[in-house]
């Protein structure tokens, strides 16, 4: 993941860093200030005893690309949610999906006072389940990513393999191998070689005037590299995204390119959601929402 996990990382890092809120709205469904609420501490201070959440939103963005979907679990919560839509969250972390069901799902989940990730089930109607928008390039199992990933493991294995010290070479002897006594005295002058590049300080060995020797560890020619290339290319035009946006380099409408087509779908994926779950229809008409902006 040597190319895409810098990819992710600055996806999730700017995601992180658009403010996230719960918000009162006015009659005209504009902003009208900050509710005064646990929610909302958890969204734009601390979303848990080890998270901050920035933290959390970059865990979240992270886990969404690494899995294709992530659940927002309420692991803290002032009155039961499964008794009343007037409750607040205190406190809320990422849990892996293990399981669906009809009306529910199976997350893994970090405890923090146990120390230890716990297997829980929760309703799917106060637990805000996050998709991945570029599921197709990511997560699919012909993605442009997954193909990507396999060339570069293909590749890897290639340059280990030509990495381990082997000579690859081929001795043509003056006499045919068709005997076995042959084949024998041909073992043992390829064993009388090997032994004296072993003993031999400066890893030099003698052959017979008659013996041919034929170097084959040259670099292999094959076009991994290039498709390598191609399908880097095609994850970036796929994605909205540039080298320069990576390298910081990118000018403003490059930028906004980026912002648009890239980041805006995550963050407009978690932040309906989570209004979708966690604001009662009776806070919806108060004017309450969540809502999301760049600080620019």
């Amino acid at each position: 993941k040597s190319i895409v996990s810098p990819i992710y990382n600055r996806i999730a890092l700017d995601v992180a860093e658009l403010e996230i809120a719960h918000v009162r709205l006015d009659k005209e469904g504009r902003f009208d200030g900050y509710m005064d609420s646990y929610l909302n501490y958890c969204l734009t201070e601390s979303a848990n005893i080890d998270q901050t959440h920035r933290e959390f939103i970059h865990d979240v963005v992270l886990s969404t690309m690494d899995e294709g979907s992530v659940a927002i679990v309420p692991v803290e919560t002032i009155n039961n949610p499964n008794l009343t839509e007037g409750f607040d969250i205190c406190s809320v972390r990422t849990g892996k999906i293990l399981e669906w069901f009809p009306t529910s799902i199976r997350v893994r989940v970090y405890n923090d006072r146990t120390g230890h990730k716990e297997d829980i089930v929760v309703p799917k109607s106060i637990t805000p389940i996050i998709e991945n928008p570029f599921y197709t390039v990511m997560n699919d199992n012909n993605s442009i990513v997954q193909r990507l990933i396999r060339k570069l493991n293909l590749l890897d294995s290639i340059d280990e393999q030509s990495g381990k010290g082997k000579l690859d070479i081929i001795i043509q002897l003056p006499y045919g191998l068709k005997s076995s006594l042959r084949k024998k005295q041909a073992e043992e002058r390829i064993e009388s070689i090997k032994e004296q590049l072993r003993n031999s300080e400066y890893g030099i060995a003698y052959t017979d005037a008659t013996e041919k020797i034929t170097q084959l560890n040259r670099p292999a020619e094959n076009n991994l590299m290039s498709q390598i290339e191609y399908l880097t290319n095609m994850l970036y035009d796929q994605l909205g995204i540039t080298p320069e946006v990576l390298n910081g380099t990118a000018d403003e409408k490059t930028m906004l390119n980026y912002y648009t087509r890239t980041v805006e779908p995550y963050i407009a994926a978690i932040v309906n959601e989570i209004k979708r779950k966690w604001i009662s229809k009776t806070g919806k008409t108060q004017g309450q929402s969540i809502r999301f902006r760049r600080n620019v």
